[in-house]
């Protein structure tokens, strides 16, 4: 099977779940949304904070919130949370202020061995008065994360990489973290080189692990995030019964594709 590129998301998909991984980005088949408010809230929040990074006052940020409106509609508790949101990301970004602004939605792509490559998009990039980055990954999950759960997230590692070799500075000057703005919480920390480098090299071998897999060696695994699955239905653990049935009508009815791409 042909792959040489991933991306964060792609590689924590197939850390979750190899038979998802297949119907995502292999078989290319649509995910049935289970949450398209939690979605919604997501994206909104997310094109506040890059449309209003640069915002001097909370009604500047609320002028940028009512002009992204009409693409969005909440119930009122979403719009509680939303001013929330708005106030603590103020602050949070006031705390910011002595810092140098270096991109948001930040598109990188950066090679690996073997001619691999991993690509993604970076929330927002700060860097310091001592001269260190600062990657900050927006979050609006109910649950936020913790160090012991950012130390093993694919999503950091890779970013931790990708600055290290985009800006030429050691891995050890990087502050990675997630800003909760309904939680006004923010999780960071710092990895050090070596455990950066350990990553890299299992995620080459990951990679290639990819490659050698046919399609029927992708396997199911139960975790917690099973019942949020948008391809339970076609999943033999979640529905022994009919997931063969599901599949084969997701496949007939699948739009067509000119390429498989990881």
């Amino acid at each position: 099977m042909f792959i040489n590129k991933v991306s964060p998301s792609k590689i924590k998909v197939y850390d979750e779940c190899k038979l998802k991984y297949k119907f995502k980005y292999v078989d290319y088949l649509p995910e049935k949304t289970t949450n398209t408010d939690a979605l919604q809230f997501g994206s909104y929040i997310h094109k506040i904070f890059e449309d209003g990074v640069a915002s001097t006052s909370t009604e500047e940020l609320n002028e940028i919130a009512e002009t992204l409106r009409p693409n969005y509609t909440f119930d009122k508790e979403r719009e509680l949370k939303i001013e929330k949101c708005i106030n603590n990301f103020f602050e949070f970004n006031n705390s910011l202020s002595g810092c140098e602004q270096v991109s948001t939605e930040q598109m990188f792509a950066v090679e690996l061995k073997q001619g691999y490559a991993v690509n993604g998009i970076i929330d927002r990039v700060v860097k310091g008065t001592d001269g260190g980055y600062l990657v900050i990954d927006y979050k609006t999950s109910k649950r936020p994360s913790t160090k012991r759960d950012l130390i093993k997230d694919p999503q950091m590692l890779l970013y931790a990489y990708a600055i290290s070799v985009l800006y030429t500075v050691p891995i050890s000057s990087i502050t990675l973290g997630h800003y909760y703005p309904h939680l006004d919480k923010f999780v960071h920390l710092k990895f050090s080189e070596p455990h950066v480098l350990m990553y890299m090299k299992k995620l080459t071998q990951q990679i290639w692990e990819i490659r050698k897999k046919k399609k029927n060696d992708f396997f199911p695994q139960v975790n917690q995030f099973c019942d949020w699955c948008g391809y339970k239905d076609m999943c033999p653990k979640q529905n022994p019964t009919t997931h063969l049935a599901e599949y084969a009508e997701a496949l007939k009815n699948k739009k067509p594709r000119k390429k498989f791409k990881v």
